[in-house]
C-alpha cells in the first residue's frame, strides 16, 4: 500500500468515525471467510456496514474526532462494525458474537461516548429507530382508535337493539 492509498483509507475512516451513529471494535481472529461474509451480509442488511482497516491508519483517522476514545480498543486483528442508526450495528455485532465465540466485541462509541463490552450490550437492548417509530405511531393512533370505537360503539348497540325488536314483531 503506497502512501496516496494510505491518505484515501485515512480519509475514509474519518468519514466513517464523523457520520456513523455508533462503532463497534471487535476481534476477528479465527473467522473463516464465510463467517466473515455472514458478518457483512448481515449488517449490510440491517442498514450497517463493517470495515477492517490497519490498526494505525485507523488510530490516525480518529485523531480531532469525537469518538476519538475508541484508538485504545485498536489493538490485534480488529473490525469495525458502523451504522448511522444508532442502533443497528450494536444490535448486529451483538447477536453475531452470540452465535460465534471468536468474534469478541472490545468496546465502542456512540457519539463522544465511549462503550465498554457492556455498554456495546446495552445499546443493542435498545429498540431501533424504526421500532420507536411504530411504538410513537401506535401511541398516537391508540387513542383516536378508541375514541372512535366509543364514539361507534353507542350507535351499533342502538342498531343491534333495534334489528332484535324487529324480530320480535315479525315473530
Amino acid at each position: 500500500m503506497d502512501r496516496a492509498q494510505k491518505e484515501r483509507v485515512v480519509e475514509e475512516l474519518g468519514q466513517i468515525f464523523e457520520s456513523s451513529g455508533v462503532i463497534v471494535v471487535a476481534h476477528y481472529a479465527g473467522l473463516t471467510v464465510a463467517e466473515m461474509q455472514d458478518l457483512r451480509a448481515r449488517m449490510r442488511e440491517a442498514g450497517g456496514s463493517v470495515r477492517v482497516a490497519k490498526n494505525r491508519l485507523a488510530k490516525i483517522a480518529l485523531e480531532g474526532k469525537p469518538c476519538a476514545g475508541i484508538a485504545d480498543f485498536l489493538t490485534g486483528m480488529t473490525v469495525l462494525a458502523y451504522s448511522e442508526d444508532p442502533v443497528t450495528a450494536a444490535k448486529v455485532a451483538h447477536g453475531f458474537a452470540k452465535d460465534n465465540d471468536k468474534f469478541e466485541i472490545l468496546g465502542g462509541a456512540m457519539g463522544e461516548t465511549v462503550l465498554d463490552v457492556e455498554g456495546v450490550k446495552a445499546v443493542a437492548a435498545m429498540p431501533s429507530r424504526e421500532e420507536l417509530i411504530a411504538q410513537i405511531v401506535a401511541s398516537i393512533g391508540a387513542p383516536a382508535s378508541n375514541i372512535a370505537g366509543a364514539i361507534g360503539a353507542p350507535a351499533s348497540n342502538i342498531a343491534g337493539i333495534l334489528s332484535t325488536l324487529e324480530e320480535r314483531e315479525a315473530a
